[in-house]
């Protein structure tokens, strides 16, 4: 099964979805992780090319970590649009990749990268199995699932978890993933709160660093939405520590029933019965 992360931005597939990524590797699927932009601009004192090609190299150093695929595209940071020439793009990458279930960002966010990201997926969706739209590329027979990553926002909708995946066991090896990123998770992001001065410069204390700077928004996440848990895992949600969520989007294909375990083949192993239903809009 071919997965392919759509997200704005270089580090924004190993933060929001790695855990996850981690297990369908694991699993034997193939993983693609797009960055739409090139990230020349997410630096307080670096920018431009020289920027885009380190922050490519901080890619290719996870996807080499982590065994999957990466993808930058060269559109500039804060320039993502959703016009029609980049959605004619998006719809032919999928096809080249093949994708049978896209992650992607909510269309509602704080910043405008991840919204027209998700607008760009939501505008290809149905669009990349219509034969005579980008009749260069070979359309995909069916319609992709395309699943939202999880944020916080609430207007004007609020993230609706459909699915939920114990990222526990694998927390160590997204860590070193999000340790490849280390123009982003110590120089900007730190920066960007006034703690650049805070960041070690040994390695190992790097990383310990990161930890105890990054799990408090890890834990946030996992217990806001540790209810949808319970749906897929038969032991007490209370002993996962960390979890990623997805919501489905209604624009996707919609899986049902045990469909939910060919795409998440590891939740099989801890659940029961997959739900009678779909659980997307329930």
């Amino acid at each position: 099964m071919n997965i392919v992360f759509v997200g704005a931005h270089p580090d924004d597939g190993e933060i929001l979805a790695g855990g996850t990524i981690l297990k369908w590797i694991a699993a034997g699927f193939n993983v693609t992780v797009v960055s739409i932009t090139n990230g020349c601009a997410g630096h307080y004192s670096e920018g431009g090319r020289a920027l885009a090609q380190r922050r490519e190299k901080e890619m290719a150093r996870a996807a080499s970590i982590g065994g999957y695929h990466y993808r930058m595209l060269n559109v500039n940071d804060s320039e993502i649009q959703p016009v029609l020439s980049l959605r004619h793009t998006i719809v032919r990458l999928l096809r080249e990749l093949e994708a049978e279930v896209i992650v992607t960002h909510r269309p509602w966010d704080y910043h405008p990268d991840h919204r027209y990201t998700g607008q760009l997926v939501q505008d290809a969706a149905f669009t990349v199995t219509v034969p005579h739209i980008c009749s260069d590329t070979p359309r995909l027979t069916h319609n992709p699932v395309i699943l939202f990553v999880m944020d916080r926002f609430t207007r004007p909708v609020p993230f609706s978890p459909d699915i939920g995946v114990d990222v526990t066991d694998v927390m160590d090896t997204k860590w070193r993933l999000m340790d490849a990123m280390e123009s982003q998770v110590y120089e900007w992001l730190p920066w960007l709160r006034g703690a650049l001065d805070e960041t070690p410069v040994d390695p190992e204390a790097r990383l310990e660093w990161l930890r105890n700077t990054w799990d408090p928004w890890f834990h946030e996440h996992t217990d806001t939405y540790r209810h949808s848990l319970t749906r897929w895992y038969s032991e007490p949600s209370s002993a996962i520590t960390y979890a990623e969520y997805f919501e489905c989007c209604e624009y996707g294909r919609q899986p049902v029933n045990e469909e939910w375990f060919a795409l998440f083949p590891f939740l099989a192993e801890t659940a029961g019965q997959p739900p009678e239903h779909n659980p997307a809009g329930s």
